[in-house]
């Protein structure tokens, strides 16, 4: 397993173990997990259960798709500077084509 993997690993048990703590089933935490996808969201998920502490499944799924369709647009909007940034630059540039 590589250290990513295992760090996936581990971050999803944690928000597993958290979701059951709170009275919900550990397939909820699992589904949650895979639309979270990393542990950097899964942490964030985490931490806002330890904070607000919900008592409704759909509390709990609206706020981990609101931070996956957070990051989602996140990764969107640095795409699209990254892609105006080169065009930019063919406009100032030119293409360096070496022939």
């Amino acid at each position: 397993m590589t250290p990513e993997q295992l760090e996936w690993s581990r971050t999803r048990d944690e928000l597993v173990s958290v979701i059951k703590d709170l009275g919900f089933q550990e397939e909820l935490g699992s589904e949650i997990a895979k639309i979270l996808g990393s542990p950097k969201a899964m942490r964030r998920m985490i931490s806002y259960l330890y904070y607000v502490k919900p008592n409704k499944a759909d509390i709990l799924v609206d706020e981990a798709l609101a931070i996956a369709s957070e990051i989602a647009a996140w990764k969107e909007k640095k795409a699209s500077e990254e892609a105006n940034e080169r065009y930019n630059e063919v406009l100032n540039f030119g293409f360096d084509i070496e022939e």
